[in-house]
């Protein structure tokens, strides 16, 4: 029975072969990041406050000008065809069902307009602007016709992270396995049938047209995510030139970033180390959390992700400044366990452990969490 986020992580490994796992799970060079934004997040502790009336127990918030179910909303993952067919139109229905947003990324192998256009939930779309700035271009342009209201623009790659399970599985773009990866595959024929049918997954929205022929180095740029390493703070005016609605900057860390994101016009950051993929040196996200928010000092919301795992862990990172998570491998657990049932697990479990979580610490609304549920150490 799949009660949790590593129950589904169990099942995700059961049913994909090796290589996929390990592009799903696996983090930057000896995943030094990976293991800190759990082990950080797990040495938060809530002090409970007690006799509060919370017999009901609203955990609703509005960010954006939108009301959301929970403060969660599911992040930008790329390359989700290969862990399911349609996978980023499964996930995005399941976050509508759940009263959640969900952003699609610039790596989805789902074309953009059958995201925006069926109409149901919040979407966002999130932008890697490679070296060819027209394709950011056209992307924009795409994502506004079709209905996407937030952009987040993610900053923290000018070059992908030294992912070296990805390099032992040989796995990049044009694919060539080995003779051990075909066996592997062999012996996951659930996964394997859904491929057979589906075709391999190509990152379907490069191209204006959906006929458009990208070459196998842009996909395999993007893959890596190569990224423009020109892209300034002075391009932001480029982005909102491009861009009416609100804009989103993910993957900071720095201070200091944080009041550029202000200065720059940004109406909110995503406080991101990539899920331990990019920098293996950086800091865990709940960690360097409190510095970033005080720096925006409540002039934009602060959303954060990497490494939450329980809905506590959501609860912690509201007392500690934040105004909502994001959250990543634990929907693709989800998608690659049980599909879009598996997403829709996920997002209820979370919403029953964050409203669980409000009831034990005294916090019937959202606007009760705050840092004097933190312990503080002596």
């Amino acid at each position: 029975m799949l009660v949790n986020v590593e129950d589904h992580r169990r099942g995700a490994r059961r049913r994909l072969p090796r290589f996929v796992f390990d592009y799903l799970d696996g983090g930057a060079d000896d995943e030094s990041c990976l293991r800190r934004n759990r082990a950080d997040m797990e040495g938060v502790a809530l002090a409970p406050t007690c006799l509060r009336d919370v017999s009901d127990i609203d955990s609703s918030v509005t960010l954006f000008g939108r009301r959301w179910r929970v403060p969660v909303a599911v992040a930008p993952t790329g390359f989700n065809g290969l862990l399911r067919p349609e996978g980023d139109r499964l996930v995005a229905r399941a976050a509508a069902a759940a009263g959640v947003p969900f952003c699609l990324s610039s790596a989805s192998n789902v074309r953009l307009e059958r995201i925006g256009g069926d109409g149901r939930g919040e979407r966002w779309f999130q932008l890697y602007v490679m070296t060819d700035r027209s394709i950011a271009e056209q992307m924009l342009e795409r994502a506004q016709a079709a209905g996407f209201t937030a952009l987040v623009v993610t900053v923290d790659v000018p070059m992908g992270g030294n992912r070296e399970r990805d390099r032992r599985n040989g796995f990049r773009l044009p694919f060539r396995p080995s003779l051990a990866t075909l066996l592997d595959i062999c012996r996951h024929p659930g996964w394997l049938a859904g491929m057979a049918r589906s075709g391999a997954p190509r990152f379907a929205n490069l191209g204006r047209d959906e006929d458009t022929r990208q070459s196998p180095a842009l996909q395999a740029a993007l893959l890596s995510r190569a990224m423009d390493r020109r892209l300034a703070w002075e391009d932001m005016a480029w982005l909102r030139a491009r861009w009416p609605g609100p804009i989103v900057i993910k993957g900071l860390l720095h201070p200091e970033d944080a009041v550029r994101a202000v200065h720059a016009g940004a109406d909110g950051i995503i406080v991101s180390n990539h899920g331990g993929r990019q920098l293996d040196a950086a800091p865990s996200t709940i960690s360097i959390l409190p510095a970033m928010a005080a720096a925006i000092a409540g002039r934009l919301p602060v959303l954060v992700d990497s490494g939450f795992r329980r809905g506590s862990d959501v609860v912690k990172a509201l007392a500690l400044g934040a105004s909502g998570v994001l959250l990543g491998r634990p929907i693709l657990y989800g998608l690659a366990a049980g599909g879009e049932r598996g997403v829709r697990t996920v997002l209820e479990t979370f919403v029953t452990e964050i409203e669980t979580t409000m009831t034990l610490i005294g916090a019937a609304t959202i606007g009760d969490i705050g840092p004097h549920h933190l312990v503080r150490p002596s």
